[in-house]
């Protein structure tokens, strides 16, 4: 990871460490314990491809890359990976040097939007369902899996704040998006009409983005851990007062009925998921970029528009900003209110003009790190 830490607001420190970059094959026979949620208890167990945080348990080999810790000097991010300091990728492709198909984790359970979005990244990869984001993440940062895809943002619900917190915590890169369009389904058994139901279950951002064509249909909402599951747990169930909110792809998969397509609120309902590897991806300028960034800034009057204005005064467009709370941080010195600040700007780390920024951000930042320099996706897949 790349990133720069001030011990205090005059003194900036910087280091390079390379990471152990040996690659572990190995097996693992491991019982998957069901998920303990409400729909847990009555689902058959998951399959042997579905990681749980039982294998995370594990004990890995010392050495692991997991345990790296590098840091580098966000300006200098040529230097690291040309010089060998760091294995960058060069496209986000499916498949291995060995021809083998690229493990993809995502959360969820099969017939997710999680799902989905891993495949649309990353065509013909297998893909691997995760119990929870902490485990894609942790699954990659362990090497149990090649990539993860995990949604950052809905233009209805905002930000996933979970998988802000884990950026930072887990040293992973950002290497690309995919901004996927939602299109809610309501799913039954067969036979079971509309009018029988009593409740319909799904994640809580899909109840929220269906709340008004729910309202007309007079039934209870019940939120449970995602949209792919709560089809899972109607189906095996065989239930017939109760319906999910799901993809259609769902639907085929538990053998359910669409009772209603596209019962979202708002027809635009487009959800942003980031593409995460262990290494980074060149940068280059071929084509559009963006790059991902936390930092936080030294007080004072006026310290986060100076912060800002690094990227408005070199035409920098800011595509997002979010803030969250700043947890102890490695001195003791972090305070109630304190806050690091994620930022999204359209620019390449191989443009002069970006480097010059964050070199100007530095000057009174007391943490910058540079999650990821990446391709944008402007299309609508």
């Amino acid at each position: 990871m790349l990133d720069a830490v001030c011990s205090s607001s005059s003194q900036f420190r910087l280091q390079i460490t390379p990471p152990n970059h040996r690659h572990h094959n190995h097996r693992c026979s491991l019982n998957f314990p069901r998920r303990r949620n409400l729909i847990a208890s009555s689902l058959p167990p998951p399959s042997s491809n579905y990681i749980s945080q039982a294998i995370l348990s594990q004990k890995f080999p010392d050495g692991s890359p997991s345990s790296a810790n590098d840091a580098a000097n966000p300006f200098l991010l040529f230097l690291h990976i040309y010089v060998g300091i760091a294995e960058p990728l060069t496209s986000s492709v499916a498949s291995k040097s060995d021809g083998s198909r690229l493990r993809v984790a995502y959360q969820g359970v099969n017939g997710a939007y999680s799902e989905l979005a891993a495949e649309t990244a990353y065509p013909n990869c297998e893909a691997v369902p995760c119990d929870q984001f902490d485990t894609a993440f942790e699954a990659l940062e362990r090497w149990l899996v090649d990539r993860a895809v995990l949604p950052i943002e809905n233009s209805l619900g905002g930000s996933i704040h979970r998988n802000y917190d884990l950026l930072l915590r887990h040293r992973l890169h950002i290497v690309g998006e995919v901004k996927l369009p939602i299109r809610h389904c309501l799913l039954a058994n067969p036979g079971v009409k509309i009018d029988e139901l009593k409740r319909v279950l799904s994640h809580p951002q899909a109840l929220a983005q269906c709340e008004h064509t729910l309202a007309k249909f007079g039934v209870t909402r019940e939120a449970v851990d995602d949209t792919a599951g709560a089809a899972k747990f109607v189906a095996f169930n065989k239930l017939k007062d109760a319906g999910a909110v799901a993809s259609a792809a769902a639907a085929r998969i538990y053998g359910l009925n669409v009772l209603a397509e596209d019962i979202q609120d708002d027809s635009d309902n487009v959800t942003r998921f980031l593409m995460l590897a262990r290494e980074p991806i060149i940068p280059g300028s071929d084509r559009p970029f963006k790059t991902s960034i936390v930092f936080s800034h030294t007080e004072g009057p006026g310290a986060l528009f100076k912060a800002l204005a690094v990227f408005a005064l070199r035409h920098i467009n800011l595509t997002k900003i979010e803030s969250r709370p700043l947890r102890n941080s490695n001195n003791g010195s972090s305070k109630c209110f304190d806050y690091l600040f994620y930022l999204d700007f359209e620019a390449s780390m191989a443009d002069p003009n970006a480097q010059n920024a964050l070199r100007h951000l530095g000057e009174f930042a007391t943490l910058l790190r540079v999650l990821g320099s990446y391709p944008a996706d402007t299309s609508r897949r």
